[in-house]
């Protein structure tokens, strides 16, 4: 690791891990990312992913993926490969290292027994209620079960006929034996194995009972040879289980640390809380481009650099926080600036009629996507005619102060093309203007004034002989309230859904070149702007997802 390197990433974890290369402890670092396939992954498991892959990168370790898939009841294929495409799109690989903790289901049922036969675990026929009321509370110690001091053959007899599927769910558990007055709750005798009938979706029906998630993480992460096994800060209080576990057993020790998880303002994290979200239709589904699902911001249009960009910047805290979604924003347009290709769209369309133009008559200038840099720019030929459209907003009959676009007998100039003058204005029968008349100044072309006249307003346009017609999907938080779980009492956090979170506008016009725009990638509509192309999107019906607009409101808090 160079110097450089371990000043840009240096955080308590990092010291945790130099101590440990300092006194042997361990020598290299092997971290692992283990999500449960349980839904897709959002912002917040981001974090932990550029956290776990880039502290290995950063020692010249180790990453594993690993699917703690332990809970038959709420996992799917379809996450576990969502999962998979999540992570390589972030720019991580964990090479041939992918495992799940099903493949350990032998082995956690060999460690089960060897606990029963240490006087380390119990079977328990308490219901989940009695469980409940024996567990104690914070202030008052917990009861020991009635089950508790069953000898090792009786509970070697009841887990194996657990395992051969002789009782029906529920009826009996496998219990650690540890204290039941312990201050921590999860040392209070906790649960190692429920009776679940039901179809995993790796091993079939050939598991009945299955290892709650304490028991299986810790093994799991032991069997790998996990170096440091870095977890959110709700996982503190178990880290005393995991090392009991790991302690009784006498196996590879992995250290557990834990570190504050990522929360947004105006986003909910509960991968609970969003599939309600999807099951009850309130977006249209996991990767809907309001959610915080790495698939959902995919398709919207974030960049994986923009996120990890983000982790980066958040960076590393033992203490929970919230960190303002506007940050988000300020990383994501920094990068799209300097990778999005500059192009003209009229969201709105107003009609424009260059009366003196050549009724026939048509041109092209050769633009640059990235004006900033002209020399260094890629162009494109952008196509000019008699008719073209503007934004409706560009034009005000009655001007205000300070108008500077166009209106009756005001000059502006259209962007790399030339000087107009409006000269008349055509309304419906309802005064609603649909046309607008103007004259060009021919010696104007490219926008250059010839004379060294100057105008105040320079407007984005397209031609109409040319144009593309678009539907453009506006997006807005998902959530009205900074704090998503500010309700009142009895209430619930959809109750702070915002009804405009999407607009969907029909009839936009855009520049020729936007035809061969390829799913995802980004673009600036001048003024407009960052967009993409969405997935529904083909020829003849293009379909373009608002990204994120260009006013940056965190770098105006900064100043």
């Amino acid at each position: 690791m160079s110097d450089e390197t371990s000043a840009t990433l240096s955080n308590f974890i990092t010291d945790i891990i130099d101590e440990h290369l300092e006194n042997g402890r361990f020598d290299h670092v092997h971290t692992r990312f283990p999500p449960e396939p349980n839904g897709y992954l959002h912002i917040g498991h981001a974090k932990s992913i550029c956290l776990n892959f880039g502290t290995a990168q950063q020692y010249g370790g180790l990453t594993n993926l690993r699917f703690d898939d332990t809970n038959p009841t709420k996992e799917e294929v379809e996450y576990v490969e969502s999962i998979k495409a999540d992570v390589k799109w972030l720019g991580f690989d964990w090479d041939d290292r992918l495992y799940f903790a099903s493949d350990y289901f032998g082995v956690l049922y060999e460690y089960a027994i060897q606990l029963i036969k240490q006087g380390n675990a119990f079977v328990c026929d308490l219901s989940a209620e009695e469980l409940r009321q024996y567990r104690g509370t914070l202030t008052e110690p917990g009861k020991n079960s009635p089950y508790r001091d069953r000898s090792v053959e009786e509970n070697l007899d009841l887990f194996k006929r657990m395992k051969a599927g002789e009782f029906a769910d529920g009826s009996r558990t496998l219990r650690a034996k540890i204290d039941m007055s312990s201050p921590n709750l999860n040392m209070r005798d906790p649960v190692m194995y429920r009776i679940l009938h039901e179809e995993h979706h790796r091993t079939g029906d050939e598991w009945c009972i299955y290892p709650m998630y304490d028991y299986a993480h810790c093994v799991s992460d032991s069997q790998e040879h996990i170096t440091h096994s870095i977890c959110t800060l709700e996982f503190e209080d178990h880290r005393p289980l995991y090392d009991w576990y790991l302690d009784q057993l006498g196996i590879f020790h992995s250290q557990q640390i834990e570190f504050a998880r990522l929360n947004l303002t105006y986003t909910v994290m509960s991968k609970r809380k969003l599939l309600q979200l999807v099951k009850e239709g309130t977006v249209s589904g996991w990767d809907d481009p309001r959610m915080p699902t790495l698939s959902g911001m995919r398709r919207r249009g974030y960049t994986p650099e923009a996120i990890r960009t983000f982790a980066e910047t958040i960076g590393v805290s033992k203490a929970n926080s919230v960190v303002d979604v506007e940050l988000l924003e300020h990383v994501l347009r920094d990068d799209l600036n300097n990778r999005a290709r500059r192009v003209m769209a009229v969201v709105e369309p107003l009609k424009v009629i260059i009366d003196n133009y050549p009724e026939n008559g048509e041109e092209f200038f050769d633009v640059a996507y990235f004006p900033y840099d002209r020399e260094n720019s890629p162009t494109r030929p952008v196509p000019f005619s008699k008719e073209i459209y503007i934004e409706r907003s560009d034009f005000m009959e009655e001007p205000v102060k300070k108008f500077y676009r166009l209106a009756p007998g005001q000059e502006v100039r259209l962007m790399n093309a030339y000087y107009i003058t409006c000269t008349g204005v055509v309304k419906d029968a309802d005064g609603e203007v649909v046309e607008l008349h103007c004259t060009y100044d021919p010696e104007s072309k490219g926008g250059m004034s010839p004379d060294g006249r100057k105008v105040r307003g320079t407007m984005h346009w397209v031609s109409a002989r040319h144009a593309l017609d678009a539907e453009l999907r506006l997006y807005d938080y998902l959530l009205t309230k900074a704090d998503p779980y500010d309700i009142p009492e009895g209430g619930d956090f959809t109750d702070n859904i915002n009804p405009d979170s999407l607009q969907v506008l029909t009839g936009a016009k855009l520049e020729p070149s936007l035809k061969d725009a390829k799913v995802l990638e980004p673009f600036q509509f001048m003024r407009q702007g960052f967009f993409c192309a969405d997935y529904d999107s083909k020829e003849g019906a293009l379909v373009f997802n608002r990204t994120i607009s260009l006013v940056d409101t965190w770098a105006k808090m900064q100043k």
